[in-house]
């Protein structure tokens, strides 16, 4: 992280404390958009507030508040000792690579990787975001933007299924067309809407017709310009359903006519190998790695020039690992692309890791988003014309207020998993 001299913030910066360190647990409606609330009505949203002896609250968010919110505030109980009164921060600096340091050091055999270091990453974003209050400055600049960050990224709606019948896709296209999105993402295959069941494509060539009718039906629609992105989820998938290497190329050939801008998750992540195969022969870019947790995790695919675009997800490994991935995208002429299904203050840490990365080439965003999202972010998140704003507001920007605290207690027993025989999400 570099470092940036106080400008005159009004702060007594004499010995400033951390006085608190808690978790704030919320659930609400998942989105406002149609065509996803069909599937999933509730969200959770794990939020940490780092609190000072001078009142400035540092506020960031954990991913895995989505999956296991009830993990949270015993990881982040767990951690606080490191970060009250710490000496690494007297008012003076704020050494946020120092503290996330000491707390992943500090739980090395479970925090590594995985959901501790999903907590700390969340953690991590509360430091940065105080730190960017303190010095008034936006996030993106403390991980390392400049005068030359364009002031707007383009953007994409996240879709989420493709609904049966054909017919329903094309009106849930339309629909994020007209939020003012100039490209969307849907996944492969099926979902019928009705049942909620998933269409059968049966073979390998099968699912590769299946997804070139789609791609040549959304394109023929759409028409040449407005940007058609693909997820085939099998980081989710099990059994049959989940592709091997060589049906992920035939799919990807399949579709490659109609210009995908990427096709995201062919293979399951313990693919390492099959997904480096994909990465040399694959005329369609590969994108991947919103499920890994660190840079660490991310090394080995990206040494393997596995992704064409990186997915990391700021409020999963890291805004700081975030941008250590991007760089090493970028040293190889390869692009990133955040992951951004989190709640609303997930969403702002992805936008500023993403302007702190010369090599972003396009920001996910959820269309329609619900309060959780819209409550969270107010004005520090903008989209024209298929283009997100450069936030400016002093740290990241999250407006967490009480009011959104007493709109939206937690509820337990609504968060996402893969569903699976004797564990069927339905929330």
């Amino acid at each position: 992280m570099s470092s940036v001299p106080f400008s005159g913030t009004g702060w007594d910066h004499g010995r400033m404390m951390i006085t608190e360190v808690r978790s704030v647990l919320l659930t609400g409606p998942c989105t406002d958009d149609p065509w996803l609330s069909v599937f999933k009505q509730s969200r959770t949203v794990a939020l940490i507030e780092i609190v000072t002896s001078a009142g400035v609250v540092g506020v960031g968010e954990t991913y895995a508040g989505y999956f296991f919110p009830e993990s949270v505030p015993l990881i982040v109980d767990y951690l606080r000792p490191i970060l009250i009164n710490a000496e690494a921060f007297d008012g003076e600096s704020l050494d946020v690579g120092l503290l996330a340091g000491r707390l992943r050091t500090c739980c090395q055999y479970w925090g590594r990787t995985g959901l501790g270091a999903a907590v700390i990453s969340g953690i991590e974003a509360a430091l940065i975001d105080l730190r960017g209050k303190l010095l008034d400055l936006p996030a993106h600049r403390l991980l390392g933007s400049d005068a030359e960050t364009p002031e707007w990224l383009p953007a994409y709606a996240t879709g989420g299924p493709s609904p049966w019948p054909a017919a329903q896709l094309i009106e849930k296209v339309d629909f994020y067309l007209g939020l003012g999105f100039t490209a969307f993402k849907v996944a492969s295959g099926y979902l019928d809407s009705a049942t909620r069941e998933e269409v059968p494509a049966g073979s390998a060539e099968a699912a590769a017709e299946l997804e070139a009718s789609k791609l040549e039906l959304l394109r023929d629609h759409v028409g040449a310009e407005v940007g058609i992105l693909l997820d085939g989820h099998m980081g989710h998938r099990e059994g049959p359903d989940r592709w091997d290497p060589a049906t992920a190329l035939l799919v990807l050939d399949a579709v490659a006519p109609f210009r995908p801008v990427f096709f995201e998750e062919p293979l399951a992540y313990h693919d390492l190998d099959g997904y480096a195969e994909l990465g040399r022969r694959s005329a369609v870019p590969v994108a991947g790695g919103e499920q890994l947790s660190s840079y660490a995790e991310f090394l080995p695919f990206l040494q393997r020039e596995a992704f064409a675009v990186a997915q990391p997800d700021a409020a999963w490994l890291g805004m700081i690992d975030f941008v250590r991935v991007a760089r090493h995208q970028q040293d190889r002429g390869r692009s990133v692309a955040p992951h951004a299904w989190g709640g609303g203050a997930a969403v702002l840490q992805n936008v500023h890791a993403a302007f702190a990365s010369p090599n972003t080439a396009i920001v996910e965003l959820p269309p329609a988003a619900g309060p959780l999202h819209t409550e969270l972010w107010g004005d520090a998140l903008e989209l024209v014309d298929g283009r997100v704003r450069r936030p400016d507001q002093p740290g990241l920007g999250v407006r967490l207020t009480d009011t959104v605290k007493e709109r939206f207690p937690f509820r337990p027993g609504m968060e996402e998993f893969s569903s699976v025989p004797g564990k069927l999400m339905r929330s």
